[in-house]
C-alpha cells in the first residue's frame, strides 16, 4: 500500500512538472482556456515566473523588448525562403526588395494584441505584421516612378512605408521602431541600364555645366588683369607725359627769361669778355680784302 502512494505520489510529481511552463524575463505570459464557454477570450496575463498548465489551457509569451526581423530573398539570411517583398510603381514597373522590420509589444496592451489576433508573436509576426508592411510598400510605391524609388527619393519612399505602417499598428499596441531597405532594390535590367544611361548623361551635362562656368571664370579673371594692365599702362603714360610737360614748361620759360635779358649792353659786354685781344686778320664787306697784318 505504501508503495503504492509512493508511486502515485511520484506519478502526480511528474505530471505537474511536466504541466509547468515558465514565463521567461522579458517577456508576458498569456495563460489561455481551450475548453469552456471562456474560450481564448478570458485570457489570464502572466509574469515572469514558473506555472501550471494543464490539459484545458496553454500558454503564450510574447517578448517585450525589441524584435528584429528581416525578410530576405536569400536563403542564408532569415528564413530559408524567399520572403522579399514585390512591389510595383506608378508606371507598373515590377520592383522587388529586401526589408528589416525593428518593432517591440507595448506591455499593457499585451493581452489586448492575444484577443484581436488570437495568435502566438511568431504568426502575428508572419503573418498580419508582414501583410501590413506589404501593403503600405505596394500603398506607397504605386504613387511613385520608379527613378524615385530608385534613386534619392529612396529614403522618402521607405519613411513614408514606416509612417504607414505605424499609423495601422500603433494603436494596437505594436510599436514600429524602425523599417529598413536592405541592400539595393531590384528592378528589372533593362531599366537599371537605361537608368544608369540617363546618369551618365546626367553626369557628363554637369560636367561640361562645370567646365564651362570655369572657362568663363577664367576668361572673366583674364579681363580683369588685362583692364589692370591697361589702368597702369594709361597711369605710367600719364606721369611720363606730366614730367615731359613740366620740363617744357620749365625749358619755356628758361628761354623766356633768356630772351628778356638779351639787351644790347649784354651782348656787347659778352663779346667783350670773350674776346683775346687778336685784331681780326682781313676786313671785308662791301670793300675789297685787305691784308691788315703789315
Amino acid at each position: 500500500m505504501k508503495l503504492k502512494n509512493v508511486l502515485l505520489v511520484a506519478v502526480v510529481g511528474m505530471m505537474a512538472l511536466t504541466g509547468c511552463s515558465r514565463v521567461e524575463p522579458g517577456n508576458v505570459g498569456i495563460k489561455v482556456n481551450l475548453l469552456g464557454s471562456s474560450k481564448g477570450v478570458n485570457a489570464e496575463e502572466l509574469g515572469v515566473g514558473r506555472y501550471f498548465i494543464g490539459p484545458n489551457t496553454q500558454l503564450y509569451t510574447f517578448p517585450t523588448f525589441q524584435q528584429n526581423i528581416v525578410w530576405t530573398k536569400s536563403a542564408a539570411e532569415g528564413s530559408e525562403n524567399d520572403e522579399s517583398i514585390t512591389f510595383q510603381t506608378v508606371e507598373g514597373m515590377s520592383c522587388n526588395a529586401d526589408i528589416g522590420l525593428a518593432y517591440h509589444l507595448q506591455a499593457d496592451k499585451i493581452a489586448d494584441i492575444f484577443q484581436k489576433y488570437r495568435k502566438g508573436i511568431d504568426e502575428i509576426t508572419d503573418i498580419y505584421i508582414r501583410n501590413v508592411v506589404r501593403d503600405a510598400v505596394n500603398e506607397v510605391s504605386s504613387t511613385l516612378e520608379v527613378e524615385a524609388i530608385y534613386g534619392r527619393g529612396k529614403a522618402d519612399f521607405i519613411d513614408s512605408v514606416e509612417a504607414n505602417v505605424k499609423a495601422q499598428l500603433t494603436p494596437d499596441g505594436i510599436i514600429i521602431d524602425k523599417i529598413s531597405l536592405i541592400g539595393n532594390i531590384r528592378i528589372p535590367s533593362q531599366v537599371t541600364a537605361a537608368l544608369n544611361s540617363k546618369l551618365e548623361a546626367g553626369q557628363r551635362a554637369t560636367q561640361r555645366e562645370t567646365e564651362l562656368r570655369e572657362a568663363q571664370a577664367q576668361a572673366a579673371k583674364d579681363v580683369a588683369i588685362q583692364e589692370g594692365k591697361s589702368k597702369q599702362q594709361i597711369i605710367l603714360a600719364n606721369a611720363n607725359a606730366e614730367a615731359l610737360l613740366t620740363e617744357a614748361r620749365a625749358q619755356a620759360q628758361a628761354n623766356r627769361l633768356l630772351a628778356q635779358s638779351l639787351t644790347a649792353n649784354l651782348v656787347r659786354y659778352e663779346q667783350i669778355q670773350k674776346w683775346n685781344g687778336v685784331l681780326p686778320q682781313v676786313s671785308g664787306g662791301g670793300t675789297p680784302l685787305i691784308d691788315m697784318r703789315n
